[in-house]
């Protein structure tokens, strides 16, 4: 990432300029050496979420495995972000599957993202 560019992001006040990065240069091999601190950008400025579930969905859905410690970041950040729980579905359906209640019980005791998601959409008690 040139300087011009990454001084352009460091300005990003959403992460949509960041995650239109990524997507736009998804097959770029320069990607990654810098999608971690792209990921660090985005964690940075969204703050409702929309940017970490939007960046965390696209990279589970190109590759995974292969991006697994950048969503497992963003699903962290999105947790502490979207206070609102307005993209916390989507992104239970798009990374755990769209039975992700019926199989809640066995993804809670396997995944700490998971059981933080759900307890956070499905909330015991008052």
């Amino acid at each position: 990432m040139n300087d011009q560019l990454k001084k352009k992001l460091e300005k990003d006040e959403t992460g949509l300029l960041t995650y239109e990065y990524i997507a736009n240069n998804i097959n770029n091999a320069d990607l990654e050496q810098e999608i971690d601190d792209l990921v660090d950008n985005i964690i940075n400025v969204d703050k409702s979420g929309q940017f970490d579930v939007s960046t965390a969905r696209y990279l589970n859905a190109i590759d995974k495995v292969k991006y697994n410690s950048q969503i497992d970041r963003l699903i962290k950040a999105a947790i502490v972000a979207d206070r609102e729980r307005a993209y916390l579905p989507d992104l239970a359906a798009s990374i755990w599957g769209n039975d992700y209640k019926e199989r809640a019980s066995s993804l809670i005791a396997a995944d700490d993202n998971f059981r933080r998601i759900y307890k956070r959409l499905y909330p015991i008690g008052i």
